[in-house]
């Protein structure tokens, strides 16, 4: 897969057959859009295109309202694994600001679509809207299409609003430490890619138990709540048990996670790359002052775990 960070950056394409959304989670909805934008690219032996913005428009256009606690259910480069794996040819990251805000509807497709990616065809919702101001609608695509010679392709609203309740959904889930019922939708276990330190919280150590601190590079990374979880640690195409430990329950602060993993091997460096995928929750705990005993219990009991 192609990853470009700006239009600016986009070599040839060939018979680009696109779409633009988010694409958060990469969940079962977005896997049949996906599956469309294949088959549609296919046909004409073309290469597939997703156009997503990237800090997310409403945390642009709408900091103090609706994009103030928006979270996301992917970081950036598990967006980029999960669309990889999809069998995606091409992703373009947009940065998003207010001035790119301000692009007509009809300069973004002459301006991006037609003269930079020589779209062929753009598959999307019956209801998308896009531009300034989401001034555009289907009706103006299809005019363009005409215009400018690319064909338009449609997406029941049916399949588009299917998307938007899963992706909501999930979040929800995430939310409440439900990764059981987040992988549902997800069609895959809830994961998080960070650093992982070797230097876990000192109280765990006294203790006798050794655990590593897992640490968030994207602020607006969705993470579960305070509690225990279950979890599988990808690392060096191996995978370990553990458990991932969130003891302190401030949602400003990603990095006070906690993984317990007693078989993951010693770090040549001092941080490490993994995939932390979530299994279950052991236990979530709303009151502060049961979560330390009931993490103990955890770490003690840990080899009659089920995963």
């Amino acid at each position: 897969m192609n990853i470009y960070f700006g239009f600016e950056e986009v070599k040839h394409i060939k018979n680009a057959v696109v779409t633009t959304g988010s694409f958060d989670g990469v969940h079962i909805g977005h896997q049949l859009i996906l599956k469309r934008l294949s088959e549609t690219a296919q046909k004409i032996n073309g290469e597939t295109v997703l156009i997503t913005f990237y800090p997310h428009p409403r945390q642009v256009l709408y900091p103090d309202t609706s994009g103030k606690d928006l979270m996301m259910i992917n970081s950036r480069q598990e967006k980029i694994d999960l669309l990889r794996n999809a069998g995606l040819d091409n992703i373009i990251f947009v940065k998003f600001t207010k001035e790119f805000a301000e692009t007509s509807a009809k300069d973004f497709i002459k301006d991006y679509l037609v003269d930079k990616l020589h779209v062929k065809k753009i598959v999307t919702g019956t209801n998308h809207h896009f531009g300034k101001n989401r001034e555009g609608d289907i009706e103006e695509l299809k005019i363009l299409g005409l215009k400018h010679g690319f064909d338009l392709e449609l997406i029941p609203s049916q399949d588009i609003q299917n998307v938007d309740i899963s992706s909501t959904l999930i979040r929800e889930a995430i939310l409440q430490g439900q990764v059981e019922k987040a992988e549902v939708y997800l069609g895959h276990q809830y994961q998080i890619k960070a650093l992982l330190n070797g230097q876990g919280q000192a109280q765990y150590l006294q203790m006798g138990y050794k655990t590593k601190r897992l640490i968030i590079e994207e602020k607006y990374k969705l993470v579960p709540p305070c509690g225990s979880y279950l979890i599988q640690v990808d690392f060096l195409q191996k995978t370990y048990k553990g458990l991932c430990l969130i003891s302190l329950c401030n949602e400003t602060d990603k990095n006070n996670i906690d993984l317990y993993i007693p078989d993951f091997p010693e770090q040549e460096n001092e941080t490490e790359h993994v995939c932390v995928r979530f299994i279950k929750p052991s236990k979530i705990i709303k009151d502060p002052t049961l979560l330390k005993s009931a993490i103990i219990k955890d770490l003690i009991h840990f080899n009659k775990l089920q995963f």
